[in-house]
């Protein structure tokens, strides 16, 4: 009778809905897979930048590492450069550099990039000084019309301002030191102007060929270019330039040619001004600095000249060059 009583019916139903919660661990296989790649791109930068005796020397090592651990030294790699320790550059196959050498490669490249800036800028100072010089002769009626005689240029050893000679207008008398009006108004009027610049100044005389009567032996085109330059000197200090702008007056005689110039031309004679550039002035004031006195007790090296006699007076010219 138990069996005729009905059992209860139960229905299951199934919500399909969403996609539910699947975990995190597709992240960390993502995270697994960028690290991988950065590592990758890292290697082939380090590859790249790295010198190919190094190379060989990490590939040395893979393939014999007791040998390499062994034998070592200053570098694992062959570097193909004599300098120990490297190459001359970071950038070099040649091999590699010290942290220290670096710097020291870096500083001498700052180093030369303020040098070329200076030079620059004083290459600028000194044309600016050229167009001024003509500007100032141009508007002087008293020394237009010696325009010609007049040259002004740029040389490596900075502005060079050069009177010459023409065949009827000397800027001296013949075998002399007496200068010509025009010559005295014009040295007057570019001292002047040169005060301008902190440039220092050297001077040179030069002559033609034609010897004095008595040849070198007395006073010759040697005195004769010196006393030139050393008059042009003192007319432009006398117009106003600074005297301590003056760092060599020297007389060259017919040593040095007006260049494409016949030995007897007239522009051979002429008075050259420059105005030295740094590079310049710093090999002259080397060459002109002292010895560093010997030692105590070293013997000296020159040996003691005689006491002198009472100074007398240059002689005059032996003659009139002819």
């Amino acid at each position: 009778m138990a069996e005729d009583v009905q059992r209860p019916i139960i229905v299951k139903r199934i919500k399909k809905g969403g996609h539910g919660h699947h975990g995190g661990a597709w992240k960390i296989a993502y995270a697994d897979f960028v690290t991988a790649m950065m590592a990758f791109f890292l290697l082939m930068w380090l590859l790249g930048s790295i010198s190919r005796g190094d190379l060989k020397g990490i590939a040395d090592y893979f393939n014999t590492p007791l040998r390499v651990a062994l034998m070592g030294g200053s570098s694992t790699g062959e570097s193909p450069s004599v300098i120990q320790g490297g190459g001359p550059d970071m950038t070099s196959r040649a091999g590699e550099m010290a942290r220290g050498d670096v710097e020291r490669v870096k500083r001498n490249s700052d180093e030369r990039q303020i040098e070329e800036e200076i030079e620059e800028r004083e290459r600028q100072r000194l044309a600016e000084l050229k167009e001024k010089l003509e500007r100032a002769i141009d508007a002087n009626p008293t020394l237009r019309p010696f325009r010609k005689q007049i040259l002004i240029d740029l040389t490596p050893e900075g502005l060079r301002i050069q009177i010459v000679d023409e065949q009827n207008r000397p800027m001296f008398a013949t075998g002399s030191t007496t200068m010509a009006g025009f010559a005295r108004d014009l040295l007057r009027e570019i001292g002047v102007i040169l005060n301008d610049v902190p440039n220092r100044v050297s001077m040179s005389g030069h002559t033609d060929a034609t010897p004095y009567s008595s040849g070198d032996r007395g006073y010759s085109n040697w005195e004769l270019s010196a006393d030139r330059a050393n008059a042009a000197r003192r007319e432009m200090v006398n117009g106003g330039m600074q005297d301590t702008k003056v760092l060599r007056v020297v007389g060259l005689s017919s040593a040095v040619g007006f260049p494409g110039a016949a030995p007897l031309d007239a522009i051979n004679r002429r008075i050259s001004i420059i105005v030295l550039n740094r590079r310049t002035q710093q090999a002259i004031t080397a060459e002109s600095a002292l010895p560093a006195p010997p030692a105590a007790g070293a013997p000296s090296a020159r040996p003691q000249a005689p006491a002198p006699g009472p100074a007398t007076a240059p002689a005059a010219p032996a003659g009139a060059r002819p």
